[in-house]
């Protein structure tokens, strides 16, 4: 099988030849859409920014849970498919997301056509079209060339800005102006540097017959004061150059205060800022950063891979997919010493949870699930339940009058 038949399945998808009526959405617009031209992941500080939100998001982790598709689910565990960790699928998928605002996450199959993994699919562009009054998505790749198609139904899709369409977010059109101002940003910086290594200078000469002599004359001063080996660093001309002026250049570049408007620009826009692009956000400032970012990539990651793999039924008796992350792991270190005490002071997380708080390996197992708690911690309601039972009556054995 090849790596497009892997993707989308042996069968040729009807939607290629058959499928000549657009699926019209409710907007009723032509259902047609591609990524904005201006190639936004170019700009240096725009791709820091991307990268900041995709390296934070590989760090999901999936949890699957139910019983339907066992096998399907076991090889969701190691890997979402056979080319791609799960850390380098999310990564990729974010990076799409925040570059296009739109992104598809697509099933891949078995050599008996199963579904056996997921990928996210980056195509030049796609539309909607319909085939025996099922909604298909064709996509576009390589310029066209070469193009897929596959049920609706089957793909998830990821959204930013979402607006006029019901199922794909907007272009960033939004983004222009900033990134011209980046543009002439960066071109002042490299002309001015261009200009101060430069001599520029002004004379008077007289008693040239014709345009030629000039322009001979000005070759002659050019190849004996900077040709390899001429001039030796000081320029020379002769007395019949009259009133010599330098000619000081003056180039433009942004000052601070218009840079700074640009970042704010862009970290607005992305939703980051500069600590956590550095990698100095921790505490509440990484929190803060989380919750507006790779939690929310979790929450429609979550619902949309198990909305693909899950019949409705399925997803009514507990089977999905789910991404969570461990976001104790980024407070100070006295935050985090704070927070086991108060968790294993009342039993909430395992002695492997609580170690992985400080990024240290697990305990051997069953040493590792057990849940510490201080003796005085038990259900009072079910008082003479727990008298002697070691897990939930008194350290010592004994039963406390309640008074």
């Amino acid at each position: 099988m090849g790596f497009f038949e892997k993707i989308f399945g042996k069968k040729k998808a009807p939607a290629d030849a058959a499928a000549r009526e657009y699926f019209k959405m409710l907007d009723g617009y032509r259902p047609v859409f591609s990524s904005f031209a201006g190639s936004i992941y170019e700009s240096e500080l725009i791709r820091a920014s991307i990268d900041a939100h995709a390296r934070h998001a590989a760090k999901l982790r999936p949890v699957l849970s139910g019983s339907a598709k066992p096998n399907l689910q076991n090889r969701l565990r190691l890997q979402p498919n056979t080319w791609q960790t799960w850390p380098a699928f999310l990564y990729r998928l974010v990076s799409i997301l925040y570059v296009k605002n739109t992104a598809f996450i697509v099933p891949t199959f078995g050599d008996y056509d199963e579904v056996n993994g997921l990928i996210s699919i980056c195509p030049d562009r796609w539309e909607l079209v319909s085939y025996k009054d099922e909604p298909y998505i064709r996509f576009f790749f390589e310029g066209g060339r070469k193009r897929r198609a596959i049920e609706l139904s089957k793909v998830g899709i990821i959204t930013r800005f979402q607006m006029k369409s019901e199922l794909f977010g907007e272009t960033n059109e939004a983004m222009i102006p900033t990134l011209d101002l980046i543009s002439i940003q960066q071109q002042g910086i490299k002309e001015g540097a261009k200009n101060s290594a430069t001599f520029r200078f002004m004379a008077t000469l007289s008693n040239f017959s014709n345009d030629d002599d000039l322009v001979a004359e000005r070759e002659s001063f050019d190849a004996k004061n900077f040709a390899t080996g001429g001039g030796g660093g000081v320029l020379l001309w002769p007395n019949r150059y009259k009133d010599v002026k330098e000619l000081t250049p003056h180039s433009y570049s942004v000052d601070a205060e218009q840079a700074r408007v640009i970042k704010d620009n862009v970290y607005g826009y992305f939703a980051t800022n500069e600590d956590v692009i550095q990698n100095k956000a921790y505490g509440d400032a990484w929190l803060a950063f989380y919750e507006g970012g790779p939690e929310w990539v979790a929450v429609n990651l979550s619902e949309s891979i198990s909305k693909m793999l899950y019949s409705e039924r399925e997803r009514i008796f507990g089977n999905g997919v789910f991404f969570t992350a461990n976001r104790l792991q980024y407070m100070s270190n006295a935050d985090k010493l704070t927070a086991i005490s108060q968790m294993a002071d009342r039993g909430l997380m395992t002695r492997n949870e609580l170690r992985d708080i400080m990024n240290l390996s697990p305990l051997p197992e069953p040493f590792g699930s057990q849940i510490p708690a201080r003796g005085e911690y038990y259900d009072v309601k079910s008082k003479e339940e727990n008298q002697g039972d070691e897990t939930g009556g008194p350290a010592d054995g004994s039963q406390e009058e309640n008074n």
